[in-house]
């Protein structure tokens, strides 16, 4: 008796290789407690670095929590957004908050914080709105900015440093973006924090 050997083919979907199992955390900067769906250890594919919360973004986050004050009313843009734990900080205090990120994942938890913090007890004072924007992409700054034709008062980044090759394309944005307002009517803040003997 002959015994056909069959190959089985096996075809998996690239979610298969996406870490999407998020957590509900807490996370307390001054007298703001905010809670946000991430992850809590990091991805191995260097596209979903958004998935969490970085140094860079605590840092950032203390810094704007004991300064709160200068985000009253103000119109930010948070690049590199990730989760959205600076911007949804930054929605307590600020008149508009666009979050952006490019990876389609990771903009998918960014509206999921969004839609938890609009239904929480403390819902943001500021209209809170997540967008694609991929650094140095005509397109994308344009869409933004038809949606925001007064450009922004402050631009946020947190430890979006992380690949040395998007850097040029990051400043290449930010300077797009301050030249909106014009000359010192908008302000470029980056929280960074070197994890290179982390």
């Amino acid at each position: 008796m002959e015994r056909e050997e069959e190959d089985e083919i096996v075809r998996l979907d690239e979610s298969f290789f996406i870490n999407d199992n998020y957590q509900l955390t807490t996370f307390t900067f001054g007298s703001q407690v905010l809670q946000l769906f991430c992850l809590h250890s990091a991805s191995t594919d260097y596209d979903l670095t958004g998935q969490l919360v970085w140094p860079g973004a605590v840092l950032l986050n203390d810094y704007l929590s004991k300064n709160a004050e200068m985000l009253k009313r103000l119109s930010v843009i948070e690049l590199g957004s990730g989760v959205g734990v600076t911007g949804v900080l930054c929605a307590r205090f600020c008149e508009k908050v666009v979050l952006t990120d490019h990876n389609d994942e990771v903009l998918k938890i960014l509206h999921k914080n969004i839609d938890l913090h609009a239904s929480s007890e403390t819902p943001p004072c500021a209209d809170l709105v997540a967008e694609k924007l991929e650094w140095g992409n005509a397109d994308h700054i344009s869409a933004i900015l038809q949606r925001n034709p007064e450009g922004f008062d402050l631009i946020l980044g947190a430890d979006i440093c992380f690949q040395q090759s998007s850097i040029p394309l990051l400043f290449r944005t930010v300077e797009q973006l301050l030249q909106i307002r014009g000359k010192g009517k908008c302000r470029f803040i980056l929280g960074y924090v070197s994890r290179a003997k982390m």
